[in-house]
């Protein structure tokens, strides 16, 4: 007669309680290792956040000073009062808004005809196209520079968004590798209706690649609110100047405020924590889907 010791479901054994408890170690270090990665990744913006409430001195003190004592609050009205953030926040945001709405739209079109539309070249073009990926933008700064002075655009923002507006190689790639998992008798039901290729990237195609098309237009928001070279390189015109760029501004020949620095970095950072906050969950799903359906 057999007894529960004997039953391989009601005892396990030595080996499968092994197997646990080194998966329970496994998960344990996991979590360690990723708590103490995001408090490495933290780090730098935590310190920016409280060096914006330090005085001059609080910021050089040895050792340093984590947390303000007093809290200098004046740090934030004075950085706005100092330079025109206003200006310079509206000119990222309208700059930001242009670029990533163009950039969906090309991206999406040209990401639809490398997966869809069989056309001679396309894999060698696609290839092309990812190549410019490894290219340093500092290299074509010059000859960028030279055409936009020959068309009279520098210090002014078409030199900024006409550029960026028009091409990604990061983005015709992460959408082309999304649609290439969209089964083809979608579109082929679509084509026996009599849809042509227009109808079909613009009703078929971009409803269901949503999750990657918020995940791009994040990361483009991010990246060109953030631009620093081009600004630095195409605008001398104070009124025309993007937010990273009127922050480094502050940094003078011979002193910098830093309280005053820190403050307007925090403050540059907060549309992009807004966009971020409130879309998290399409950025994670688009780059998980991206991965499975790619």
């Amino acid at each position: 007669m057999k007894t529960a010791a004997d039953n391989p479901v009601l005892n396990p054994g030595p080996v499968k309680q092994k197997k646990r408890g080194w998966i329970r170690i496994s998960q344990i270090l996991l979590h360690v290792t990723l708590v103490i990665g995001s408090i490495v990744m933290a780090g730098p913006f935590i310190w920016m956040a409280l060096s914006s409430l330090k005085s001059f001195e609080q910021i050089f003190a040895v050792p340093p000073v984590w947390i303000p004592d007093p809290f200098v609050w004046s740090n934030f009205t004075d950085s706005l009062q100092a330079m025109p953030f206003g200006r310079a926040y509206f000119n990222s945001f309208y700059i930001s808004t242009i670029v990533v709405v163009s950039q969906v739209l090309t991206c999406s079109m040209a990401a639809y005809a490398f997966a869809k539309l069989k056309f001679p070249g396309s894999k060698v073009l696609f290839i092309a196209f990812l190549a410019t990926m490894m290219v340093p933008m500092q290299v074509t700064l010059i000859p960028l520079y030279i055409i936009m002075d020959n068309i009279g655009w520098v210090n002014t923002h078409l030199s900024i968004i006409v550029p960026n507006a028009l091409f990604n190689a990061f983005g015709v790639f992460l959408l082309r590798q999304f649609m290439m998992g969209i089964p083809k008798e979608m579109e082929e039901a679509a084509v026996m209706d009599g849809a042509n290729p227009l109808y079909i990237y613009a009703k078929i195609m971009l409803p269901l690649i949503k999750p990657a098309l918020a995940a791009f237009a994040i990361f483009s928001f991010i990246g060109i609110w953030n631009n620093f070279i081009q600004p630095l390189v195409f605008l001398s015109d104070t009124t025309l100047f993007t937010v990273p760029l009127l922050l480094a501004t502050f940094k003078g020949l011979y002193v910098t405020n830093w309280p005053l620095m820190m403050a307007g970095a925090t403050i540059s950072v907060v549309p992009v924590l807004i966009v971020y906050f409130f879309a998290q969950r399409q950025i994670i799903e688009g780059i998980a889907l991206t991965g499975v359906k790619g």
